[in-house]
């Protein structure tokens, strides 16, 4: 400002047209600080958080501390050891996690101006989807081999919940079953139902299977936290029955190897035998009745800009035909 004389030997001078050596040390600690905040909420212990940041315990518990005196709210409840988030500690930690985000996609785009496109792909799907992962990370792979991927089994809600609070990238799960929110879609391919059972069984004559029919089997299903099975309870639901499983299990190999046990039948999507085939010894039918599909897609988070590698895996991957499913591997 005109005018003001400046003292030698003062702290900082600002200089006009660019932020001060102390205004960018605040920034960058806190910075610091929603890093930590977000290794703590994710961990839910001080040790592990301080660990995952390659910091002291007592370096991280001051870092937070010093954050709630600058908000002026508790973050985080006091104990002798980690008892959880505030209200206001939650809200705070919402914003970091986007905050962080939108840091780690902004310098992304710059690198992949710079050296096209590198680092961390995250990719969550849900069981049922499992096989038609490769078809989508593998072209993704070939054509970006400098980006690593990460793929993880989660249920759908799992997939929503890690989106939101940005520790998914990109979600592969059902779109038009339940409501999915600030998210954007992309489908990618129609699963359908058939029913899994021994080639000796009385079922083996049968060439489509009503469901009203397979409400009578003694059924091995998926476990009630995953969609697929919420899924199959609506249709059952829909021709008035409500069937009790014999066997529950939230593993897609458990699911297909119990309908090789005597007088076992297990409900899987047709897309899975597609690709892996039907165990030894068992053959399957088409559920009709309704004849009824889902649409499984991919998903991303509804905020601009795109990260560029959800970006370029969402543009790359290609609608697959019923038809294309049995060429998918090879075949």
């Amino acid at each position: 400002m005109a005018g003001l004389p400046t003292r030698r030997g003062a702290a900082v001078v600002r200089r006009e047209g660019g932020p001060s050596n102390v205004s960018t040390g605040v920034q960058a600690m806190i910075f610091r600080q929603l890093v930590y905040l977000d290794a703590l909420a994710r961990e839910r212990h001080f040790r592990r958080a301080a660990d995952s940041c390659n910091i002291s315990q007592p370096t991280l518990s001051a870092a937070i501390a010093q954050l709630e005196s600058e908000l002026g709210v508790m973050i985080v409840k006091r104990g002798r050891r980690f008892i959880g988030l505030t209200e206001e500690g939650e809200l705070v930690v919402a914003h970091a996690r986007r905050i962080l985000a939108d840091a780690q996609a902004m310098r992304a785009s710059v690198e992949e101006l710079r050296t096209g496109l590198r680092g961390m792909l995250r990719l969550g799907a849900i069981p049922t989807a499992l096989p038609l992962v490769a078809h989508i990370t593998a072209p993704f792979s070939r054509r970006y081999p400098n980006v690593k991927l990460t793929v993880l089994s989660l249920t759908s809600q799992e997939i929503q919940s890690r989106i939101d609070n940005f520790e998914l990238d990109v979600g592969l799960t059902y779109l038009d079953n339940e409501p999915l929110s600030n998210v954007k879609p992309k489908p990618v391919y129609y699963e359908s139902y058939v029913v899994l059972f021994r080639d000796d069984s009385e079922l083996a004559r049968s060439r489509t299977i009503e469901w009203a029919q397979a409400a009578t089997l003694n059924l091995c299903l998926l476990t009630p936290d995953m969609q697929n099975r919420r899924i199959i309870d609506g249709i059952f639901r829909s021709v008035g029955h409500a069937p009790t499983p014999m066997i529950e299990t939230n593993s897609i190999f458990n699911l297909c190897t119990h309908a090789a046990i005597p007088g076992i039948a297990s409900i899987v999507s047709r897309q899975l035998l597609d690709f892996f085939g039907a165990p030894p010894g068992t053959t399957a039918a088409p559920l009709v009745e309704p004849a009824t599909t889902r649409t499984i897609g991919l998903i991303v988070a509804a905020r601009e800009p795109t990260p560029p590698l959800a970006s370029a895996l969402f543009a790359m991957t290609e609608f697959v035909p019923d038809t294309a499913l049995d060429g998918a591997l090879g075949r």
